[in-house]
């Protein structure tokens, strides 16, 4: 499968999503703009504080993380494959009164961006969805400033490995190489665990942990959000997530001066 096969796949995907309401395109509710930062840090890794700060959430729309960012007072760009999402995230600014740029792109290719345009970087759990992570964190490196914030989550190698229920044996097992370089198949059935209709790859840790590092970052903490719980019905999400913790949070710090140079695309 091409690049361009996979972007035009999650693209569709995602823009379908967003047009059913999907769980994943609900924008934010009145309650998440109580205390907004607390809503969207609960680590406490951004310091209290972001009024001003210019934010990138990175493969973010869907209406909910840029207005967040917006009403805790930072300076916000969402960037997203989807114009579906994206318009989510202009239709909460518009009602909220919050000034949110939108650019269409892939997370791989920020073309638009200029060098060192953010302070911070968000980045929800997405980078499943690209064959060649260390080309975002090349781009998310060169568009963030030095000593800038980058907290990007993402799913667990293991969570795109293993079943997505329990065998005979009530056990998930593990049924995709570790090193396998190959698309996902699609799920054959509606799951919490993986997105309808979307081209997702596995990524090892040292791509994700060591792509980071070897981007110019050093990781100054990490985060396992816990959804676990056993007394969930077997094959649940809850049940799952108490044997295969099904994301990793990370923050990283930009370290440096130098600047790497824009990706050149093939």
């Amino acid at each position: 499968m091409t690049n361009s096969n996979y972007r035009q796949k999650n693209e569709a995907a995602w823009d379908r999503m967003a047009r059913q309401q999907n769980r994943l395109a609900k924008p934010a509710r009145e309650k998440d703009f109580v205390n907004p930062l607390e809503t969207v840090d609960g680590c406490g890794w951004l310091g209290g504080d972001i009024r001003g700060k210019t934010v990138l959430c990175l493969a973010a729309g869907g209406g909910r993380q840029g207005p967040i960012y917006a009403a805790a007072g930072a300076i916000v760009t969402v960037v997203d494959i989807s114009e579906e999402m994206l318009n989510l995230d202009r239709i909460v600014a518009d009602e909220k009164h919050f000034t949110i740029h939108t650019i269409k792109a892939s997370m791989d290719r920020l073309t638009n961006i200029d060098d060192r345009s953010f302070d911070i970087v968000i980045h929800p759990v997405s980078t499943c969805y690209v064959h060649d992570i260390s080309a975002v964190f090349g781009e998310v490196a060169r568009v963030i400033r030095p000593n800038g914030l980058y907290v990007s989550q993402h799913k667990t190698p293991t969570s795109l490995q293993a079943s997505l229920s329990p065998s005979n044996s009530q056990a998930y097992e593990l049924e995709r190489s570790y090193y396998s370089d190959e698309p996902l198949p699609s799920p054959s059935q509606p799951t919490l665990i993986r997105e309808p209709g979307t081209q997702e790859f596995i990524h090892r840790w040292e791509q994700i942990v060591g792509g980071i590092c070897r981007a110019g970052f050093a990781v100054e903490d990490l985060s396992e959000p816990n959804h676990g719980n056993v007394s969930e019905p077997l094959g649940s999400f809850g049940h799952r997530s108490a044997f295969v913790a099904p994301y990793v949070r990370i923050k990283a710090r930009r370290l440096g001066e130098s600047v790497p140079s824009k990706i050149v695309l093939s």
